[in-house]
């Protein structure tokens, strides 16, 4: 049986975040993504098993090599998620701005 983790788990991580940066360009083997970090190649290999588990890479084998690919359709569950918060920080932006324009144009008034 494959374990499940959160999907929020896998993000919570700076080196895993940075890993999906990685493979948003090209599929990449563990070796491949292993050399962009300064972390010996088993940690690598971990964070891709838990970005696996949460099932935001594929792995594809090519022969001996592994390439590992971001799935694009699980990154839009958080897109989702989000989005709710978008809504309420636009929402306070334009407040932010229409209250800025008022203090300016009563600041020229005067």
């Amino acid at each position: 049986m494959k374990l499940r983790r959160d999907i929020f788990q896998a993000i919570s991580d700076p080196t895993r975040r940075a890993i999906l940066v990685l493979l948003t360009s090209q599929a990449m083997t563990a070796g491949a993504i292993a050399e962009n970090f300064e972390v010996a190649r088993p940690t690598i290999s971990k964070h891709i098993q838990i970005l696996s588990e949460c099932d935001l890479l594929e792995a594809d084998q090519q022969g001996r090599e592994i390439y590992y690919q971001l799935k694009i359709e699980k990154m839009k569950e958080i897109d989702q998620w989000l989005e709710q918060f978008r809504k309420i920080w636009e929402s306070r932006f334009d407040q932010l701005d229409n209250l800025l324009t008022t203090l300016k144009t009563k600041s020229n008034e005067k």
